[in-house]
């Protein structure tokens, strides 16, 4: 499913959509064809008109968009926006999601019993800038390969309002590298209260040490733990918690005392020499 330049009418001017007019189509699910199983991509745009994106895309001048929807592998789909048309290259946001049912099983090891969840799982996440390169002192982050566009809160507001309105119990993410999991622990919370801890530990200890030099840090296997070991980064559920069993969990006093012994008690090392050694030979700005 595509959409021309002529689909992109200016915000302001022609997407004064009333919100029962944007979701009218709301109800059970009406095919594949449609986001979520729900949504037209005409009241995808108007969402997204509504809450600033289309703003914060004109700041950036990256205007006209194109948008495809790819729903070949449904329930999993996949969003793309473009900037002007669709091409490679010109990828401005890379979503894949799905809904799901989702039974955590990281409570039930610390003895916390959590009902099923109605969730949004987000598979991949992709915000970047095709009009900039990277260039100076500003590398990229590990994984990217065009700037980003400093909107992950933008988005997360977007979903969160939808994810309200169809009365989902939480947003889950499965941040795939390590500054993922930093960025949106922001926000998010790990089901597993030792990653959260875990997280925690090596914020709080390296909250000197550069945000992209830490990144790229563990990435190369120079993080090390007390023991000498190289840490190797584990993805794991992040959720959102909006049902009251889930935030019920994430507020208990299992969840928090556990996470908090891991923070205090988790040692991490920079192995400065050996990353010098890596960054160099790779050729990587941080």
């Amino acid at each position: 499913m595509t959409a021309d330049d002529k689909a992109n009418p200016r915000p302001e001017s022609g997407l004064r959509l009333k919100e029962e007019e944007i979701f009218s189509g709301l109800g059970p699910a009406r095919g594949s064809l449609l986001f979520l199983g729900r949504y037209t991509l005409k009241e995808v745009m108007a969402v997204l008109a509504r809450k600033g994106f289309f703003r914060e895309a004109r700041k950036r001048n990256l205007w006209p968009l194109s948008y495809r929807l790819d729903s070949s592998d449904y329930p999993v789909q996949r969003l793309l926006i473009y900037w002007e048309k669709e091409d490679p290259d010109r990828i401005v946001v890379d979503l894949k999601l799905k809904e799901s049912r989702t039974k955590f099983l990281d409570p039930e090891k610390h003895g916390y019993k959590l009902p099923v969840q109605h969730s949004l799982l987000f598979e991949w996440l992709t915000l970047q800038n095709p009009r900039q390169e990277f260039s100076g002192h500003h590398g990229p982050l590990p994984g990217q390969t065009r700037p980003g566009l400093s909107l992950s809160k933008k988005i997360l507001e977007i979903f969160l309002y939808l994810a309200r309105l169809i009365e989902l119990d939480a947003l889950v993410a499965f941040p795939a590298y390590f500054h993922n999991a930093l960025l949106f622990s922001r926000y998010l919370y790990f089901v597993n209260p030792v990653k959260e801890g875990e997280i925690k530990a090596i914020r709080r200890q390296f909250n000197h040490v550069p945000f992209r030099q830490l990144a790229w840090a563990v990435y190369l296997g120079c993080l090390e733990t007390d023991d000498g070991q190289a840490y190797e980064w584990q993805a794991e559920e992040q959720v959102y918690p909006l049902s009251e069993s889930l935030k019920e969990y994430i507020n208990s006093r299992v969840y928090k005392e556990i996470a908090r012994h891991v923070e205090k008690t988790s040692r991490f090392k920079l192995n400065l020499e050996l990353f010098q050694e890596k960054s160099q030979k790779a050729g990587i700005l941080y």
